[in-house]
């Protein structure tokens, strides 16, 4: 083992949550009377939070207030059907539970909202992570890279302790930001280019590579 400490990204990198993020999407812009996306626009909106997400899969000129309410409803919709589809990359399961036998503090941080975060890594991986967190009021949006120190310090082990695991360049910035080692998968939803060029120092292709 390299590092004391693992702390992940969730969507794209942990679990393939796609497929939910196109349905839930969709299903809000339905009811607003919006028009609907395809799979791979959603998937080039996500990355950056849920209410990111439905700005930019909104209509252009929607006053904020509505995209608050689509937000909204959004979050109110995600216990029902926001992980009914989704599960956790091949291998993972396996890679993290043998961190955590060789001593490995494991954490999550993610854009998604803080909520939901709690909830899906309850279901999919109950009595693995030390600490699991989203978007809140004390946890701002990555890159801004407050939320994975006040992690590290949780954990009570150094940034240069810490690996960050992620899948988009916004991952490897709040790596680089924080102090911490920034490792990118290729498994997930953005290029590895992307991930080279936001600061990532290794590339992994399978989710074996982190414990070995």
């Amino acid at each position: 083992m390299t590092h004391a400490a693992y702390i992940f990204d969730l969507d794209g990198t942990l679990l393939d949550t796609l497929p939910d993020l196109v349905k839930l999407t969709n299903m809000v812009l339905e009811q607003r009377g919006w028009p609907q996306r395809t799979q791979q626009e959603i998937l080039s909106y996500v990355g950056d939070g849920g209410r990111v997400l439905l700005r930019r899969a909104a209509p252009a000129d929607t006053p904020e207030e509505q995209l608050e309410e689509a937000f909204a409803q959004w979050q109110e919709l995600y216990p029902t059907y926001g992980h009914a589809l989704t599960k956790p990359y091949e291998g993972i399961p396996e890679a993290l539970a043998q961190l955590k036998a060789q001593g490995a503090k494991l954490g999550v941080l993610s854009n998604k909202f803080d909520a939901a975060v709690k909830e899906v890594i309850a279901h999919h991986f109950p009595d693995t992570f030390d600490l699991a967190r989203g978007e809140c009021a004390e946890i701002p949006r990555k890159p801004d890279p407050r939320g994975l120190r006040h992690m590290i310090a949780q954990l009570g082990v150094s940034p240069d302790q810490v690996a960050y695991v992620g899948d988009s360049g916004t991952d490897m910035q709040v790596a680089v930001a924080a102090g911490a080692f920034p490792i990118g998968v290729s498994w997930g939803y953005r290029p590895v280019e992307e991930l080279q060029a936001a600061g990532a120092l290794q590339i992994i292709s399978t989710p074996h590579a982190l414990a070995n």
